[in-house]
């Protein structure tokens, strides 16, 4: 039987974000079971006055460079300590699609994508495994060329595995984060996580959607304002 006791993880990121498609809305928390993304969660780095990315008339009408977003070049971090079993690079990061325009013609194409399997989906992503059995912590939407770890690298939590990226099924830079019971992705089942957060009560805690909140460290608008 699939437990289903929340798997503790790190924010696998320092600065200011938000979430987003969290299962603290609602379970299946992107609308499928799909490669085990039951309990999956979403991040998008913001800057001090709650924005993603520097807004112009492409915003509205057309596709952006990821590089005007706030979180693209990130530094992102291990949630897990583990063993890395798949490390993925090279796929291209997207054109982002904040406008509603734009994600028509993307949509459409959302089911070539899932056919093609987990690596259309998740671009240049990280699985660790927590341990030989599992859990498995997916990190996943990496920028192109940057994952820094290979396939039985031991990692610690907290190390660097890569930087926020648009590759795969991502819209904006983001990172997605999931746990699941296996990596055999069609038939994987996603496991319930929860976040350290020893500044709250208690220590743990799993953000809501449109939550915005800062993480030790520097800061991500440091690097780009918009």
């Amino acid at each position: 039987m699939l437990q289903t006791s929340p798997v503790v993880l790190r924010l696998p990121f320092q600065g200011r974000w938000i979430a987003q498609n969290s299962p603290a809305n609602r379970v299946p928390s992107h609308g499928t079971h799909l490669f085990g993304t039951t309990f999956a969660i979403d991040f998008v780095a913001i800057n001090e006055r709650g924005h993603s990315g520097k807004r112009g008339w492409r915003s509205v009408l057309a596709t952006e460079s990821p590089e005007v977003f706030v979180g693209f070049g990130a530094p992102i971090l291990a949630p897990a300590s583990g063993t890395v079993v798949a490390a993925i690079d090279g796929e291209l990061d997207h054109e982002a699609r904040r406008s509603q325009l734009a994600r028509i013609p993307y949509a459409v194409s959302q089911a070539r994508r899932i056919r093609k399997g987990v690596r259309a989906i998740a671009g240049n992503h990280v699985v660790i495994a927590m341990d030989s059995s599992g859990p498995f912590v997916l990190i996943a939407h990496l920028q192109s060329g940057s994952v820094s770890v290979e396939v039985g690298s031991a990692v610690e939590v907290g190390d660097t595995i890569g930087s926020c990226g648009n590759s795969g099924n991502s819209t904006q830079p983001h990172v997605h984060v999931q746990v699941t019971d296996s990596t055999i992705w069609p038939t994987a089942r996603g496991r319930p996580v929860i976040f350290e957060r020893p500044q709250l009560d208690g220590g743990n805690w799993l953000p809501r959607n449109g939550e915005a909140f800062n993480t030790p460290g520097p800061s991500t608008t440091a690097r780009r304002r918009a």
